[in-house]
C-alpha cells in the first residue's frame, strides 16, 4: 500500500506531504496518523527548524474523507486533534503549500499553519454546512482570527470557495505562486527562516500564540518564561559571536 503521508528533509526544513491524490488528499485515520507523526518527528528533532505541509498530485486536502466517515473510519488523534494537527499543531513554525483545493477539513488544516503559500487557482472554503455538518475542526475558531469576521461568516454560512487571490487581500494567504509554484515557493519561504535560531524561532512562535490570552498582568513574566532558556542557550552566544566574525551562525538547537 502506498504511505498516506511523505515526509522529505531540506537542510532544516520538513516537507510532509498528504499523499491520497485519488482521493483528492481527503483525511482518513492513515493521514491523521501520518500528520501526527510526521509533527512529532518535526518537534522533537533539533535539527529541524521548520515545516512545510502540502498536498501531492495537484490538490492540498479536500476536507475529512465522508466516505470513510460512513464506514467509522476516525481521523482525529487524541491530543491533536483532526488531521493530527488542528487542536496542537506543531510547536515549530509550519507553512501550508497549497494548489488547487483547500476546502472544509483542509481549510481548517490549512488554518492550523502558520504561513500559507498557494496557487492562484487555489480555492477555499468551509461548505460543511452544505453536507449538514459543522465546521468543527478549528475552522469557526481560527478564521475569525485572520481575517475580518463579517467575511469570515460570509464564508462559513454560504460555505461557498473562495479564490487565492480573494483571500491574499484578506490576509489569509503570506504568497501567491504561479500554478504548480505553491511548494517550491514555501520552500524558498521556509529556508529563509530556517537560516535563524531554531529555539529562537519556536520561542518566536509560542509567544505570538498565546499571548492572546494573557493579562496585561501576566504577559511579561509569561514571555520571560518562554525566552529565558533562548538567552541562557548556546545558540545565544553563536550569534553574537558569528555577527562580530562575519560569518554565517552554525545553529545547534540548544
Amino acid at each position: 500500500m502506498t504511505e498516506a503521508v511523505l515526509t522529505e528533509e531540506d537542510g532544516a526544513v520538513l516537507t510532509i506531504t498528504i499523499n491520497r491524490p485519488e482521493a483528492r488528499n481527503a483525511v482518513n485515520s492513515a493521514v491523521a496518523k501520518g500528520i501526527a507523526a510526521a509533527l512529532d518527528e518535526l518537534d522533537s528533532r533539533k535539527d529541524l527548524s521548520i515545516g512545510i505541509l502540502t498536498g501531492a498530485g495537484g490538490t492540498f486536502c479536500a476536507g475529512m474523507d465522508l466516505k470513510g466517515f460512513l464506514t467509522g473510519d476516525n481521523p482525529i488523534i487524541e491530543g491533536r486533534g483532526f488531521a493530527g494537527i488542528v487542536e496542537r499543531p506543531s510547536a515549530k513554525p509550519l507553512i501550508a503549500a497549497i494548489e488547487g483545493y483547500a476546502l472544509a477539513g483542509g481549510c481548517e488544516v490549512a488554518l492550523s499553519c502558520d504561513m500559507v503559500v498557494a496557487s492562484r487557482e487555489a480555492l477555499f472554503g468551509l461548505p460543511e454546512p452544505k453536507r449538514g455538518l459543522v465546521a468543527a475542526g478549528g475552522g469557526l475558531l481560527r478564521l475569525p482570527q485572520r481575517i475580518p469576521f463579517h467575511i469570515a461568516m460570509e464564508i462559513a454560512l454560504t460555505g461557498d470557495k473562495f479564490p487565492a487571490e480573494r483571500m491574499a487581500e484578506l490576509g489569509f494567504v503570506n504568497r501567491l505562486a504561479e500554478p504548480g509554484g505553491a511548494l517550491a515557493a514555501a520552500k524558498e519561504l521556509a529556508l529563509k527562516v530556517a537560516e535563524n535560531a531554531p529555539l529562537a524561532l519556536a520561542a518566536t512562535k509560542k509567544i505570538i500564540v498565546e499571548s492572546p490570552d494573557w493579562t496585561t498582568e501576566e504577559a511579561w513574566k509569561k514571555q520571560g518564561e518562554i525566552t529565558l532558556p533562548v538567552f541562557t542557550s548556546k545558540d545565544a552566544q553563536e550569534g553574537p559571536a558569528a555577527f562580530a566574525e562575519k560569518r554565517k551562525p552554525v545553529w545547534k538547537g540548544e
